[in-house]
């Protein structure tokens, strides 16, 4: 029955993310810890099992239009850093002020995409030049370390971020979360949360198809929807998020 129950939520909460760029850790962590998991042992096993979302997800989106490389290399380059620096320290330190406080800030932005009507529903060139290429792969390297170290909703920031930065529509920046977030973001946290922590592994096998099958629907449904209603998808689920965070597990 748990193995069941590890199913169907991972496949309801991974395909919402896949959906919206983001958030499913707002179901799937909450679950273990309620399950009897430690918090620390939940969030490792978490982050391993949003690698399949990720596969999942990449799996539909890679066959659509190809991901750019500048765009590829950026977010790891950028990214895959901070989420070294992230997983290192969540371990050793208190977690819940940082929790509240990025609560706060994931709701803000789903507050600031519904504020902005046409925002992210067309693709717009921006800052693609060389000082907004640095400030983007700085501000991707702070998020990268969010990932690394917190639960929730980081995805969603980098959704956000390459919409109203560098002008990509919803659609398409949702393709560049899951694929590059979801697999090599999530799976550098995952490896380095499993090598000085602990992982719950005869719950992975439910977990990890839950998340690959959730992703590619998901996906699939982000894709035929359109970027309108993967902005409306985003901005409930980066409120939901916020509020999850800041309410507590």
């Amino acid at each position: 029955m748990v193995q069941w129950v590890l199913f169907v939520v991972s496949l309801v909460a991974n395909a919402f993310s896949a959906f919206s760029g983001g958030g499913a850790g707002l179901i799937q962590l909450p679950l273990l810890i309620f399950l009897g998991l430690p918090f620390a042992v939940a969030l490792a096993t978490h982050k391993i099992a949003s690698v399949a979302l990720g596969i999942g997800a990449t799996l539909r989106h890679l066959r659509e239009a190809p991901l750019r490389p500048a765009f590829v290399f950026l977010l790891l380059a950028s990214g895959l850093p901070g989420v070294l620096v992230g997983a290192n320290i969540i371990l050793r330190v208190p977690d819940r002020p940082a929790e509240i406080a990025l609560g706060i800030l994931t709701a803000s932005l789903g507050l600031y995409s519904m504020l902005r009507p046409e925002l992210g529903l067309r693709p717009r060139v921006r800052h693609r030049d060389r000082a907004g290429l640095v400030l983007g792969g700085l501000v991707l390297f702070l998020i990268g370390v969010l990932n690394g170290s917190l639960t929730s909703g980081t995805g969603l920031f980098v959704t956000l971020w390459l919409v109203t930065w560098f002008g990509l529509d919803y659609c398409r920046a949702v393709a560049y979360t899951l694929v590059l977030v979801g697999v090599f973001w999530n799976g550098t946290g995952a490896l380095v949360l499993g090598w000085l922590g602990t992982i719950r592994w005869d719950w992975l096998p439910a977990l990890l198809a839950g998340s690959l099958i959730g992703g590619y629907v998901g996906a699939h449904l982000s894709i035929a929807k359109g970027s309108r209603w993967v902005k409306r998808g985003f901005e409930l689920v980066t409120l939901l998020v916020g509020l999850k965070l800041i309410w507590g597990h």
